[in-house]
């Protein structure tokens, strides 16, 4: 049976042939992965569409988020522990499918126009979509040792954002309208949003179906990885034993708050920046705007896959797999600069002039950075250091479920503040979660100290 060994840099050292396939593998999923924020992130762009057509308020398209995220944080821990026992690239399967036909049941049967039809239609996309980060976690654990799993965040950061700039390139092509022949597509029907991204999924779908192996020992590559929580043969493990191992974790917790954190703040900067850029900045999608399109669709999206880069980088390599030191500097320096935003805002500055457009993307593609730093740190890497290969999937669901239901309470809290007292209030509601991540992170190094794990990380 082969093995690792260590290069004097302290980066794995493989047999020849074995990077290659690892990113062959790597490359579908994150496709499969990329698609699946292809038909999530349409929503967004649709929401001026719906509100201008349905009448709805901020706090009812929250609301219908809100439904698609309790879904999806239920789904997270369910479906964490479906995967851990049938595996992940059937999860992801299972994912795309229910994903491709929801959207499409969106795109055709939503003209009834109410909230809860469209609340009800998106809670089912939540679940569905809950299937996709557990199972590529999982996979994932039992390609890439502890002391390259931050640089896989960066990687799977990366793959998230290529999905957003997808849509983000996408949608106001489909908003601005187009005819192919005898098709025609109208000016502004948001409904193709989610007609033609279902489309990019299927395609992904079939890829990843033919490329990904569950495990290296399933490619020809057995005993490559090692798996420090448990090294015996085979990905499944029992439900009992996976509920014991991993929810009497020592740090598993602390993540969970650090990670509803993070949904909080990622969410709402997300979801409601197309609004925000509508309302105030006084920008339309369907008028393919630069400064929109610029920072939607191109800017956040670079930082993002930057910051999960470096950030999963400095944890491998400086410490040693480590992920709390990073994720709480970034947690902090994330509540200082939304706080200074607040005030700049505040002041009034910020507005439909060319000065105020910039402040108002500035201070979106800086909140992308670091959000999307701890995103990757905190939900990608730290469940397979928790899990392993074969509790990955179950770990991930426990903390990510949890980004999403921080986004379910936030959400329609700050849709509701921003309906009574307007647009100011938004960025001073998120200020304090920075401040809570970072705090939760702090608890984290200090249980790793007293468990001994920064001199001896397990």
């Amino acid at each position: 049976m082969e093995q690792t060994s260590p290069s004097p840099t302290g980066r794995s050292k493989y047999p020849a042939g074995f990077r290659p396939r690892r990113g062959l593998n790597w490359v579908s999923l994150g496709l499969m992965y990329a698609s699946y924020y292809v038909c999530r992130y349409n929503f967004r762009f649709a929401t001026t569409g719906m509100v201008q057509e349905f009448g709805f308020s901020t706090f009812q398209i929250t609301g219908i988020l809100s439904a698609w995220s309790l879904a999806y944080g239920i789904g997270q821990l369910v479906n964490g522990l479906i995967t851990d026992r049938i595996g992940g690239r059937a999860a992801m399967l299972i994912g795309a499918a229910g994903t491709i036909i929801i959207n499409l049941v969106y795109g055709f049967a939503s003209f009834a126009g109410t909230f809860t039809t469209f609340a009800l239609i998106w809670l089912m996309n939540g679940y569905f979509q809950s299937f996709g980060a557990p199972g590529m976690i999982k996979i994932n654990a039992a390609w890439f040792n502890r002391n390259e799993r931050g640089t896989f965040a960066g990687i799977f950061g990366f793959m998230i954002q290529l999905g957003q700039v997808s849509i983000g390139a996408l949608a106001p092509l489909i908003l601005a309208g187009f005819t192919i022949g005898t098709w025609t597509v109208a000016k502004g029907d948001w409904r193709w949003l989610f007609r033609i991204p279902p489309l990019i999924t299927a395609v992904c779908a079939i890829i990843m179906a033919f490329c990904a192996k569950e495990t290296p020992d399933e490619a020809g590559w057995p005993g490559l990885i090692h798996d420090e929580v448990d090294s015996s043969g085979g990905a499944r493990i029992s439900i009992g034993k996976c509920f014991r191992i991993v929810f009497t974790h020592p740090l598993v917790w602390y993540y969970a708050v650090a990670y509803a954190c993070t949904g909080a703040v990622r969410s709402s900067s997300d979801q409601l920046a197309v609004l925000y850029f509508h309302d105030v900045l006084k920008l339309n999608t369907e008028d393919k705007p630069r400064a929109l399109i610029w920072t939607l669709s191109y800017l956040m999206p670079m930082v993002a896959v930057g910051g999960s880069l470096v950030s999963g980088i400095i944890s491998d390599r400086f410490f040693r797999g480590h992920r709390s030191p990073v994720a709480m500097g970034l947690y902090f320096l994330q509540a200082v600069v939304i706080g200074l935003a607040a005030v700049v805002i505040y002041s009034g500055v910020v507005g439909p002039t060319p000065g105020g457009i910039f402040l108002g993307c500035l201070f979106l593609i800086m909140i992308s950075l670091m959000v999307n730093s701890t995103h990757s740190l905190v939900g990608a890497a730290a469940p397979m250091d928790i899990g392993g290969r074969k509790m990955a999937g179950f770990a991930s669901g426990v903390i990510d479920s949890f980004q999403y239901f921080g986004m379910t309470i936030f959400l329609p809290a700050t849709g509701w503040l921003i309906d009574k007292c307007g647009w100011g209030v938004w960025y001073p509601t998120m200020a304090g979660f920075g401040i809570i991540g970072g705090v939760a992170m702090l608890l984290v190094m200090k249980k790793q100290r007293a468990l001994g794990h920064f001199n001896n990380p397990t």
